[in-house]
C-alpha cells in the first residue's frame, strides 16, 4: 500500500480504501447519519454559545479594568492635591514656627520659646494621615463608588 504522504493529488485511492468507506456508509442508518448531523450542528451551536459568552465576559472584564483604572486615578489625583495642599500649609507652619523660634531665642524670651516649642511638637505629632482618620474607614469609603470625597 502506497505512503498517504506520498499520494498527490488526483490519485486514485486502492480499491480497498474506498469499498471499506463505503461498506462503513451503507452500515449506517439513516437515523444514524441524521444523528450525526444533529450532533455537528448542536457542537457547532454549543461552541459559537461558548465562544460568544466568553466574549461577553471578557468584555465585562475590560469594563471593569478601566472603571477600577478610573477610579484609581481620580484616588491618585485627590490624594495628590490634598497632600500638596496639606503640606503647602505644613510648609508655612512650620517655616513660622521656626523662624518665631529664633526670635524668641534672639530676645531671650522664654515663655515665647516654650509656646513655639509646643507648636513645634503638636506639629510634629500630627500628620496629614492623622487628620483623615483610621485608614480602614478610608479603604471601605474608596471601595464605595457613591463616596464623595471634600478636600
Amino acid at each position: 500500500m502506497p505512503d498517504p504522504k506520498s499520494l498527490t493529488k488526483g490519485t486514485a485511492l486502492p480499491v480497498k480504501a474506498t469499498q471499506a468507506v463505503a461498506g462503513a456508509a451503507r452500515r449506517l442508518s439513516p437515523a444514524d447519519v441524521f444523528n450525526a448531523l444533529n450532533q455537528l450542528v448542536n457542537a457547532t451551536l454549543e461552541s459559537i454559545q461558548i465562544h460568544e459568552t466568553e466574549s461577553t465576559k471578557r468584555e465585562k472584564l475590560r469594563a471593569y479594568r478601566e472603571t477600577e483604572v478610573k477610579r484609581i486615578k481620580a484616588s491618585e489625583r485627590a490624594l495628590r492635591d490634598y497632600f500638596d495642599l496639606i503640606f503647602e500649609e505644613r510648609r508655612e507652619a512650620n517655616k513660622r514656627l521656626f523662624d518665631g523660634l529664633d526670635r524668641a531665642f534672639e530676645s531671650g524670651d522664654i515663655a515665647a520659646m516654650q509656646t513655639v516649642v509646643g507648636g513645634i511638637v503638636e506639629m510634629a505629632r500630627t500628620s496629614p494621615l492623622a487628620m483623615i482618620g483610621n485608614l480602614g474607614e478610608l479603604r471601605r469609603a474608596m471601595d464605595d463608588p457613591n463616596t464623595v470625597f471634600e478636600l
